[in-house]
């Protein structure tokens, strides 16, 4: 863990990226007090998401295809037009 001030994180802002991605977090102070903490996001999906992980678990009812009430379309609607 990297504790370091707020104008100190500007003037070396590239250097404490790279610490991230050392696996470091970085404490970020105003006059010394933590104020924040930066950590690298975690990336993304290394597969993609199958398809039917849901099948089984969730129907879709027949009333789902159904029109909607009016005042729930009602709400939708733009009172200026």
């Amino acid at each position: 863990m990297i504790k370091v001030n707020i104008h100190e994180a500007k003037a070396h802002l590239s250097e404490y990226l790279a610490k991230l991605k050392e696996g470091e977090v970085i404490i970020l102070c105003k006059r010394n007090t933590p104020i924040a903490e930066i950590r690298l996001l975690p990336g993304p999906a290394s597969a993609p998401r199958p398809i039917g992980l849901a099948k089984g678990v969730f129907r879709v009812p027949a009333s789902f295809f159904e029109p909607l009430p009016e005042d729930v379309l009602s709400e939708f609607l733009d009172p200026r037009a």
